[in-house]
């Protein structure tokens, strides 16, 4: 449904992008509803909405990606609308369809019949082809097997990327290097396809070797007007998701950014689409550029479309801090019906922007994400053109279900020069103790000839950056995870009256129990014990067997269990595949002998601690 104007809008997500929307819808005098996981009942986004409700348990399964709860909660709460964000239901067409289908709630979106046509890679490709829009040479159609992979590399080469059709940030693609490698990666693609996107279908592309990655901001309405926003590099990255973006592009001329731009916007067009979205290209680096002398990319340059983010992108605030454009709230007033009220000509660029992804990570240690930990302090900088998007808070714990980011830091500057001193300036100043995050890498960004002078590519950080400087680093300017001091919290329910409607209450109460005495009345006093039979390894899992455990080192997901009870393994053995903070990890025997307990099954949810395995 559309509706003309909104009183109340829910917002489908958590943290950062969830104030994010609230904030523009404040702005536009509309209501927001927060919905929450248990493991966020004191999250910042609950704080900061006029209401909220809770969907389900902290596995986002069952609670963030709980359609039928999300919808629920709108009708429970008499929103006008549902925003998306990213991550969770943003990108699926399913959830909007159902949004549209529902009577009285509107979809801040695209419309879903988009999202398919554009959020499936193989039908997106078929689309641009028709827009005149370059591509990577590869498949338009899905393919079966792996001998597939194998033919597509003796005809175009190595290596092959194999991809998932509702793949996007290197989730789901896997890289084939040589024939032998094309079974494994065939299955794994396929199964990151399935557990991230509900959808195993994968199609090949040719991988390119040394590209820089530049998308598009795109918003639109349902009049048929288009406009691009200019362009941003989000070329640092690490294992395929973004790191550090800014915008406009270091290494593009006019000309070049000019043909970028007007590719993604026909794209658009042909697509017939509507509200906010990101198009995404690589352009081919030239290894001789002489990037220190200032020579760019020229208009001979080629570039190919990667794919469409059909929702909002967490790097919007770069395009937001260089045009001036809020485009959340344009989102909205496309929702409502509004049509766009600037033209083309009418976008410019003034300045530079960056965003640096604050993530719970330990960069010297392979941008591993933090199990744990509690902001001792958190002291965020601030001055001329320093924006900060978040939603943590001093002394809160870190929530490790979900992501490892935990704010983004904006800064903006008349050039990029000056934005690399705000930068430098900033990073130093933001004050974070009790949390590993990934700042110290960032400063080393600012210092690195390289990335000063913007010949990075996607590659850098994986295959050339020299890690011991990361770790200096680290070691120099980092933190380490402090474990939050667990106190047990009990729950009391009562019953309360308000304008004669009544609510049951959750009161949560720290330290002790109370104690209800002889007399009637609580006390305080006496202490709480468990007991419990076998060994756990966290609270997942029970042990019973005798033997080695092997346990999880993070919270995550199984997506492949490689053993049986009483197979013979030995070291270096792939016993399962455990997803955590969006990426697939192996879990590998470190000494050989016979697995004698599989207590953990495909598509469970594990804690940090339970056992995965026993070998004896």
């Amino acid at each position: 449904m559309t509706g003309d104007s909104f009183d109340k809008v829910l917002v489908a997500n958590r943290g950062e992008i969830a104030v994010r929307v609230m904030r523009a819808c404040e702005d536009l005098g509309i209501d927001t509803v927060a919905v929450y996981s248990d493991a966020d009942k004191h999250g910042g986004h609950v704080r900061h909405a006029d209401e909220a409700y809770n969907v389900g348990p902290a596995r986002a399964a069952d609670s963030y990606l709980d359609q039928e709860a999300i919808v629920e909660a709108a009708q429970k709460a008499d929103a006008d609308a549902i925003h998306p964000g990213y991550g969770f239901l943003a990108e699926n067409a399913e959830f909007a369809g159902r949004v549209e289908d529902t009577d009285d709630v509107t979809w801040v979106g695209p419309s879903a019949d988009s999202m398919r046509q554009l959020g499936e890679k193989t039908s997106a490709r078929a689309t641009m082809q028709e827009a005149d829009v370059p591509i990577v040479p590869g498949d338009t159609e899905p393919v079966e097997s792996a001998a597939a992979v194998r033919e597509f590399g003796s005809e175009y080469g190595y290596p092959v990327a194999i991809k998932a059709e509702g793949g996007g940030g290197g989730r789901g693609m896997k890289i084939v290097h040589d024939p032998d490698e094309a079974d494994d990666q065939f299955e794994s693609a396929k199964r990151e396809g399935e557990a991230y996107f509900d959808n195993d279908t994968v199609y090949l592309e040719r991988f390119l070797e040394t590209p820089r990655h530049i998308e598009v901001q795109i918003l639109a309405d349902r009049h048929g007007n288009v406009r691009h926003l200019g362009e941003r590099d989000c070329s640092l990255q690490r294992r395929h998701q973004k790191v550090v973006e800014e915008g406009p592009s270091p290494a593009l001329t006019d000309e070049l950014r000019a043909e970028i731009g007007e590719a993604a916007r026909r794209g658009a067009e042909a697509a017939g689409y509507y509200n906010a979205g990101t198009f995404e290209f690589l352009v081919e680096e030239d290894p001789d550029r002489d990037a220190e002398s200032g020579e760019l990319l020229g208009a001979d340059t080629d570039f190919y479309f990667l794919e469409v983010n059909t929702r909002i992108q967490v790097e919007h605030t770069v395009t937001e801090e260089i045009t001036g454009i809020d485009i959340v709230k344009w989102q909205l007033r496309v929702a409502q019906g509004e049509e766009l009220d600037f033209e083309q000509d009418a976008v410019s660029v003034d300045g530079h922007a960056f965003e640096f992804r604050i993530n719970a990570e330990n960069a010297a240690d392979d941008f591993a994400p933090a199990t744990g930990g509690s902001l001792g302090v958190y002291d965020p900088p601030g001055g001329l053109g320093v924006r900060l998007d978040d939603a943590l808070r001093q002394g809160e714990d870190l929530v490790t279900d979900y992501d490892s980011m935990i704010a983004k830091l904006v800064v903006y500057g008349g050039d990029r020069t000056e934005s690399i001193a705000r930068s430098q300036r900033a990073l130093a100043e933001f004050d974070i103790e009790g949390i590993v995050t990934i700042i110290p890498f960032h400063r080393l960004m600012l210092s690195d000839d390289l990335f000063i002078h913007g010949k990075h590519t996607t590659r850098y950080i994986d295959e050339d950056l020299d890690h011991d400087r990361i770790e200096a680093a680290q070691e120099r300017m980092g933190t380490e995870t402090v474990p939050s001091e667990d106190e047990d919290v009990y729950t009391r329910e009562f019953t309360v009256e308000v304008d004669g409607k009544r609510f049951e209450v959750e009161l949560e109460e720290s330290g002790q129990p109370p104690q209800v005495g002889t007399g009637g009345g609580a006390q305080t006093g006496g202490s709480a014990g468990a007991s419990s039979s076998g060994a756990s390894g966290g609270g997942g899992t029970t042990v019973s067997a005798e033997g080695e455990t092997v346990a999880a080192e993070m919270q995550g997901t199984i997506l492949d269990v490689n053993v049986d009870e009483g197979e013979e393994v030995a070291a270096g053995d792939v016993l399962c595949v455990l997803e955590a903070m969006k990426m697939e990890n192996d879990i590998v025997a470190e000494f050989g002998g016979t697995v004698t307990q599989v207590p953990i099954a495909e598509g469970e949810s594990v804690d940090m601690g339970d056992v995965l395995l026993v070998i004896d």
